[in-house]
């Protein structure tokens, strides 16, 4: 009869085994542009990434509430229903720096995300979307934060 002990040992041996051949899933990392991230404007962001002037449009949506009562922990979410999207962004206007998220986009994904971010004070919050020929179309919802999360 196998004690606890020599399962454990049996089933590390058997992981180093496995970890050495290269048979074991290596830990999933997000791939991201820091500088982007750094960036103060929208302007700054879509000129990095390659779009064309913004443009208001219907068929991009954000949600969030009209009053976050601690700016740390803001609920949003964005989606789109255009085909050909490349990429979905959350900016806050007023942050230090204007991109919170950024979202790759294919065919296999569905456009629609949720995330929380944080505000320090209180902004209009924009959904952007990144099109694969290059258009940028974009929501903006104000949010009003009670309690502040950046330190700004």
């Amino acid at each position: 009869m196998i004690n606890r002990r020599e399962m454990l040992t049996r089933s590390a041996a058997v992981a180093a085994m496995l970890g050495s051949a290269g048979l074991l899933p290596t830990a999933a990392q997000a791939a991201y542009n820091a500088a982007i991230f750094d960036m103060k404007t929208l302007a700054e962001v879509v000129k990095a990434l390659g779009g064309s002037a913004p443009t208001e449009s219907k068929d991009v949506t954000i949600t969030g509430p009209d009053i976050a009562e601690n700016g740390a922990v803001v609920p949003i979410g964005v989606a789109t229903t255009l085909p050909g999207v490349k990429q979905l962004m959350v900016m806050v206007e007023k942050n230090p720096s204007v991109l919170s998220a950024l979202f790759d986009v294919s065919d296999a994904v569905e456009p629609n995300f949720a995330t929380r971010v944080k505000m320090g004070q209180s902004s209009n919050v924009m959904a952007v979307a990144l099109m694969n020929d290059g258009k940028v179309l974009f929501a903006h919802k104000e949010v009003k934060v009670t309690l502040g999360g950046c330190g700004g």
